[in-house]
């Protein structure tokens, strides 16, 4: 009986010295996730705010025929590409809310404070004197990797960019 009564102290002494969950990953998915929405807000209301990204951010070409395969961010190449963008199309996101989802780091599979989501576009070309508004929809999957410094340091983002964009301006 003492020794039952020994190895129940023991297992409760062992249940009851556990530490805490690290839940470091989670308070960062959590800060990053407000940033990702920054991003998706701005981007609807043509406003990019480049001051979420680390000035040595880059974003992954992945649309069919990219001549390079990483973007500056931060370039004013970039910049006015984006612009260029926003002043032809019109752009709505329709996950609403949108679903973000805790990413992992490439070598230990373990959440690393990164977000994904799937969502889904509406992009629209508008009308002009001689045209019809056109609007087509696109889902994507994006993805951010972020800085020690809560930047944005690494953007992709997957869809058939190539298909809508041909859709929109046939």
């Amino acid at each position: 009986m003492k020794i039952m009564y020994s190895m129940l102290c023991l297992a409760l002494l062992i249940v009851g010295c556990k530490a805490e969950p690290d839940n470091s990953a989670n308070d960062l998915f959590a800060k990053n996730s407000e940033t990702v929405l920054k991003s998706i807000s701005d981007w609807e209301n043509e406003t990019p705010d480049y001051s979420i990204y680390a000035e040595n951010s880059v974003a992954l070409s992945t649309h069919f025929g990219a001549e390079v395969d990483t973007v500056m961010i931060h370039s004013e190449e970039a910049k006015a590409s984006d612009k260029a963008f926003l002043a032809k199309y019109d752009f709505k996101f329709m996950t609403n809310p949108p679903i973000l989802l805790p990413g992992v780091n490439a070598d230990t599979k373990l959440p690393d404070g990164s977000v994904r989501y799937y969502g889904a576009w509406e992009v629209t070309l508008p009308a002009t004197d001689s045209t019809e508004a056109k609007s087509g929809i696109i889902k994507l999957y994006n993805s951010f990797d972020f800085d020690e410094n809560g930047k944005i340091i690494y953007q992709q983002g997957y869809g058939d960019y190539s298909g809508l964009m041909m859709y929109l301006n046939e």
